[in-house]
């Protein structure tokens, strides 16, 4: 839940009521995370997930980059606009909730296409010679910039990448953060803007999205 959420809760029922339904099997992944997890906030949920559902297929990208899959279901989401022939690679470090998304993959029409590595995300992108059209990121927050740095060699004109949680409930206003999650949170958000490689639109959706797109 992000603090726009808490401010208008209302507003928000609103939008999720004037969107396109989500798939079933997202509804069942969606449940089954608030049931099983401590942390179900963590999902990208309804209005995100047709988000990124509908950039995907805008895209109709051949090679998709997530880093963080939490349960999947942001996974699932951008699945939906890979072209035939395409396939998502999605890095977690969380070996114990593994068995969740790894369940609704298996589940889902897009189970050959998707590639779920439990891997450092940093690891693969200094080992990696693949080239991305789409990139989200929702993972520690601690290596937002550097996911960056890591990320940009691996993509090409037209590529787009997005960054969730960049608002970080209102915590980018401070004008000294001591939290270092913040503090790299506002770093990432300067280097992008300033990039002269990517256009780029910090989206207020939830607990806000930066959109890049590469020049």
């Amino acid at each position: 839940m992000s603090f726009f959420e808490e401010k208008n809760p209302e507003m928000d029922r609103y939008l999720e009521n004037h969107a396109s339904s989500e798939p079933d099997i997202l509804k069942k992944l969606r449940r089954e995370t608030f049931q099983k997890t401590t942390q179900p906030h963590m999902i990208s949920g309804y209005q995100q997930g047709r988000l990124l559902t509908m950039i995907s297929k805008i895209l109709n990208p051949e090679k998709i980059l997530e880093i963080g899959t939490f349960t999947g279901y942001a996974t699932l989401c951008l699945a939906e606009g890979l072209s035939d022939q395409g396939k998502i690679i999605t890095l977690d470090v969380n070996e114990d909730l593994a068995y969740l998304p790894e369940k609704y993959f298996a589940e889902s029409k897009f189970s050959h296409q998707i590639e779920f590595k439990i891997q450092d995300a940093k690891e693969f992108l200094r080992n990696s010679e693949e080239f991305f059209d789409l990139v989200f990121i929702d993972a520690d927050k601690e290596n937002y910039a550097e996911y960056f740095r890591l990320i940009k060699p691996r993509t090409k004109s037209g590529s787009v990448i997005m960054f969730d949680n960049v608002l970080w409930y209102g915590k980018v206003l401070e004008e000294n953060p001591k939290q270092k999650s913040t503090q790299v949170i506002k770093q990432l958000n300067d280097l992008i803007a300033k990039d002269e490689d990517f256009e780029n639109l910090i989206l207020p959706l939830r607990d806000g999205v930066n959109f890049l797109r590469r020049k």
